[in-house]
This record gives structure tokens, C-alpha cells and sequence, in this order.
């Protein structure tokens, strides 16, 4: 078995190290050792979660093409500029807030170069909420209700009569509660802008241009006021069908599961979307929004298809040697999520790949909830692209790799929203 996991780290590694579609590929390749090699039968491709992401992306990313995202963001860098020294505070809300709508953090890049600027012409340091806004983005995910991570939360609990709403009950107040906590200490990281010797020198030398952030204008103001309507209207109703199994389609005595309802609902307001707003349906291919959905379905396909089939062929050895310890100490399985999250970059292919282990391990689903957040580790290593590009977008020079490379600016903030996040939810589920 220690042979079989030492494999699947390797694939879990270089996949990671790979990026976009290799994480998934490499799982691929880790489910052949595992069945040609070792001898293990794979399991069934997680098909319902995969075309759950699909459909989600299809409406997000025709919603982006619509104008939809745009028109985000003119209202957010409104809301900025109107309160310049609360950027700190209001910075990682906006980009929480963009996240839960579009179920995917990679919406932050577009408001990232307007909380750097209006942190710069504040004279507040900017590392302060770009370091927050980027872990409140990638929180946001474990509360979003159509979020691959939530949506294969979901799948997995669903034979524990865990709704929709069990889920968001906890996950939603937990991380914004952990987002909020990590802005308030975030307003004492570092020194004062106008004493830092980075930005000092940068001044000096004339580094530091008057150039204005542009947010793109938008062509057809209707479509994308409509195309967010529509996409937020459909995510209440997904909320609603979740919450509340009595309003589902019933089929031969059977309530229409939820893996359909969200399929049926987002794969229809992408085409209500692209014929209201006379949107190109190649046009909504081709966004930012897409195709890193697309790569997470990928991830998905490939790792938790690995996962599954691992765990599947060694789950009385996995039982009986970690139940115990996992049982009397329930919080290393939320250290467990929190190291593969570091590796697998995807809060989705965590759950996929790690949360099947403790239904197996026969933890309490509301506890497999609470510790939910911990899979948003990949700030741990800085080299995710919305960390990445927070770091160029902070031409102050504040927002940085330290020295020791984990002594960067995410990791702060990052580890006090995600252990708040963690410890709220525990408190949560004793109270529900």
C-alpha cells in the first residue's frame, strides 16, 4: 500500500508542478499504475460532478462574455474609491463576494489592479489588501453554492441526508467571519507605505508612474446587467431546490437528485444568457472564467479518479491502521486536507481526492463540513496565479516572496482566516 501511495504522490506532485491540465493527465496516468500495475480495479469517473462544474462554467463564463463580470467590477471599484481608507476591510469583501457569485476565484484578477491602486494613492501599504483580498477568494469558494468544491461536497454527503443548505449554514458564516478576522490583523502587516525602503527606493528612482488602472468599458450595458441577474436569479434557485428536497421534480416516488437540478438549471440560463444578450457562444469559450473551469474538471477527471480507485483497493488497511487516532483526534484529517490542498491546487480535487477517507473512516458528515475550509491551503506555497498576480499588480514593491519563500504576504492572512474559518465551524455545528 505505502508503494501504491507513493505513486499517487508522485503523480499528485508532478501534475501540480505540470499546471493546467497536467494534474489531470497525471491522474490518469496514476490510475493506469494503480490498475495495470498493481493490480487494483477502478472505480467509476466522478461523471456527476464533472458535468456539474461543466454546466456551472458554461453559465459563468457566458455570463463573463455577456459583459457580466465587467459590470462587477465597475460597481466594485465604485465602492473602493468611494471609501479609500477602508480598502483593507472592503478588499477582500468585494473579491469574497465576487467568488461566491461566480463559484470561481479566478474573477479576483480583474478587481486585484484596483485595490493595489486606490491602496497606493491612499498611502496604505498594498500589501495589506491584496495579501486578504486573494485568501478571501479563495475562502469564498467553500461557501459558494455552485463551486466545484461545494458541488462535490455535496455529491459525497449526499447519503447522509446532508442538504445544500447544511452545508452553506456553516461554511458561509465560518469563512467570512475567518476573512473578516484576517483583514483586522492584516492592517498591521508591515511598515507604513511612505516608510517602507522598497517603496522608498522605487520613488526615488522613479519607478512609481502615474499610470490609471482602466476597468473596460462596457459595450452593451443591458446585457450585462441581464446576464448577472440571470445567473445570480439561478443560483438562488439552486440554494432553494438544495435546501428544500419537497420543491424537486418527483419521479416514481424519487426526488430529482441534485447533480441534475444544478446541470439542468446552469446549462439553461448560459443558453437564456446567450440568446437575451446576442452573446457568441465561442466568445464564451474563450474567457478567463472558462478555461480555468475547464482545467478543474480536468483535475477532477484524473485525480479523483485515482483517489477513488487508491482508497477503494486499500480501504480495510486505511481503516484499520488511522480510524483510531482519526476518531479520538478528528482535527489531522483537517491537517490532512490542508497539506494535499498545498499540492493539489484545487480545492475540489481535495475533497474529491481526501474527503471519500473520512466518510470511509465514518466521521461525523457535519464535522467533514466545519473542517471543510481547510482545503484552501494553496496560498501556503506562492505560486497560484492570483497570488502571483497580486504581487505584480503592487507596483510599490510591498506585496512580496520573502527571502525564506513561506515567509511571503498570503501567509499570514491566509492561516488566521483559515483557522478561524476552522474553529467558527466547529462552534457552528454544536450550535446546529
Amino acid at each position: 500500500m505505502l508503494i501504491q501511495l507513493l505513486f499517487v504522490l508522485v503523480c499528485i506532485i508532478v501534475g501540480a508542478r505540470i499546471g493546467g491540465v497536467g494534474l489531470g493527465v497525471m491522474g490518469g496516468l496514476g490510475v493506469a499504475i494503480l490498475t495495470f500495475v498493481f493490480g487494483l480495479q477502478p472505480t467509476s469517473p466522478p461523471i456527476d460532478v464533472m458535468l456539474m462544474i461543466a454546466a456551472v462554467i458554461s453559465a459563468a463564463g457566458a455570463m463573463q462574455a455577456a459583459g457580466g463580470l465587467d459590470f462587477l467590477v465597475k460597481i466594485a471599484e465604485k465602492i473602493l474609491r468611494k471609501h479609500p481608507q477602508n480598502v483593507t476591510l472592503l478588499a477582500p469583501l468585494v473579491t469574497y463576494s465576487f467568488t461566491f457569485l461566480a463559484g470561481t476565484g479566478h474573477v479576483a484578477y480583474s478587481v486585484l489592479p484596483v485595490i493595489a491602486e486606490v491602496a497606493r494613492e491612499t498611502k496604505i501599504r498594498p500589501e495589506r489588501p491584496l495579501g486578504i483580498a486573494v485568501i478571501a477568494s479563495q475562502q469564498a469558494i467553500t461557501a459558494s453554492p455552485i463551486s466545484a468544491a461545494t458541488v462535490a461536497l455535496l455529491g459525497l454527503l449526499a447519503g447522509f441526508d446532508i442538504t445544500l443548505f447544511d452545508i452553506l449554514k456553516i461554511t458561509i458564516p465560518a469563512t467570512l467571519i475567518g476573512v473578516i478576522v484576517g483583514a483586522f490583523a492584516s492592517m498591521k502587516v508591515g511598515k507604513e507605505l511612505v516608510d517602507d525602503p522598497e517603496y522608498q527606493r522605487r520613488l526615488a528612482n522613479g519607478e512609481l508612474d502615474d499610470h490609471h488602472v482602466e476597468v473596460s468599458e462596457i459595450k452593451n450595458q443591458f446585457g450585462a446587467k441581464l446576464s448577472v441577474i440571470l445567473f445570480v436569479a439561478a443560483t438562488v434557485l439552486i440554494v432553494l431546490f438544495g435546501s428544500i428536497p419537497s420543491m424537486r421534480p418527483t419521479f416514481d416516488g424519487q426526488s430529482l437528485g441534485m447533480p441534475s437540478i444544478i446541470e439542468i438549471l446552469m446549462l439553461t440560463t448560459a443558453a437564456i444568457i446567450l440568446l437575451a444578450t446576442k452573446t457568441s457562444g465561442a466568445k464564451a469559450a474563450q474567457g478567463s472564467v472558462f478555461s480555468a473551469g475547464m482545467q478543474a474538471v480536468i483535475a477532477i477527471f484524473g485525480v479523483a479518479w485515482m483517489g477513488d480507485t487508491f482508497i477503494n483497493g486499500n480501504i480495510a488497511q486505511l481503516t484499520s491502521s488511522i480510524e483510531g487516532i482519526v476518531t479520538e483526534m478528528p482535527w489531522l484529517f483537517g491537517i490532512a486536507l490542508f497539506v494535499m490542498s498545498i499540492l493539489l491546487y484545487s480545492q475540489a480535487a481535495t475533497v474529491r481526492a481526501i474527503m471519500p477517507l473520512g466518510v470511509a473512516l465514518g466521521l461525523n458528515p457535519m464535522l467533514l463540513i466545519a473542517l471543510f475550509p481547510a482545503v484552501n491551503g494553496y496560498f501556503f506555497i506562492p505560486n497560484y496565479p492570483t497570488v502571483v498576480a497580486a504581487i505584480n499588480f503592487d507596483r510599490t514593491g510591498t506585496t512580496k516572496i520573502g527571502k525564506y519563500i513561506l515567509n511571503h504576504s498570503f501567509m499570514m492572512p491566509g492561516l488566521v482566516a483559515t483557522i478561524v474559518g476552522i474553529g467558527v465551524g466547529l462552534l457552528l455545528i454544536q450550535i446546529f
